[in-house]
């Protein structure tokens, strides 16, 4: 799972000062990718690069287009953020919500401008809507506040996926060897009881059986018990 997958499109932004804090809110969180669709001002410029201070790197690799539709045209999944639900065709989603997006796949977070966020037409080419948490007589946030809240969450979903299963020090994983001792004492009492028909598709079971013993990460502990399950199956017939 990469965040290379992730993208921070800005809509018709405003004020060099938001992109500037958008890039560096981007960085804090090793993203790498912010684009920009139609910006008002000059980019880049001086003010641009002086907000977005150790992050000139992102605004250099920033990518810029004219419209919504070529911005998001190897987007996979787009994530449109609104302060208000209006497009009742989209299904809008929560923060928590996030943690069931496919993030191998590449994502866009869509972001409208300061002044008028995203319309409805441009809210129709996302996936989803996204409305972020906040008080409810007050839910105007500045647009890179808006974006670090995501990017941060987003982060924190990244990395708990990513972080492998620890097993505990003193459990042992059991061998090839362990493995296949107790497979083939699986196999002799399946043969005892005619288990694989037709003959011809006994490798194939076979190899069926390998894989989901192997994929099972068996402790030596686990390989002991299911043996002593097996040879008790046996002595009962």
């Amino acid at each position: 799972m990469s965040k290379n997958n992730i993208s921070f499109i800005l809509n018709k932004p405003q004020l060099s000062e938001n992109i500037g804090s958008c890039a560096r809110a981007i960085k804090n969180f090793n993203f790498k990718k912010l684009t920009l669709i139609s910006p008002k001002p000059i980019f880049p410029n001086d003010k641009i690069f002086a907000t977005s201070v150790g992050a000139k790197d992102i605004i250099g690799q920033c990518k810029k287009y004219e419209t919504l539709e070529k911005a998001l045209s190897k987007i996979d999944i787009v994530i449109a953020t609104s302060a208000r639900f209006r497009n009742k065709n989209i299904k809008h989603i929560k923060l928590e919500d996030l943690k069931k997006i496919n993030f191998k796949k590449k994502i866009g977070f869509l972001f409208g401008s300061e002044a008028s966020g995203l319309s409805n037409d441009e809210i129709s080419y996302a996936n989803y809507t996204l409305q972020i948490p906040t008080n409810p007589n007050f839910k105007s946030l500045n647009l890179s506040h808006s974006l670090i809240i995501i990017a941060q969450y987003v982060a924190s979903i990244i990395k708990l996926k990513s972080t492998p299963f620890q097993r505990s020090k003193k459990v042992k994983t059991a061998s090839k060897k362990e493995i296949q001792s107790m497979l083939n004492l699986c196999v002799k009492n399946l043969d005892e009881i005619n288990f694989f028909r037709p003959e011809e598709k006994r490798p194939k079971m076979l190899e069926n059986l390998r894989n989901i013993f192997y994929k099972m990460e068996l402790s030596d502990k686990e390989t002991r018990i299911l043996s002593g399950v097996f040879a008790s199956l046996s002595k009962k017939r």
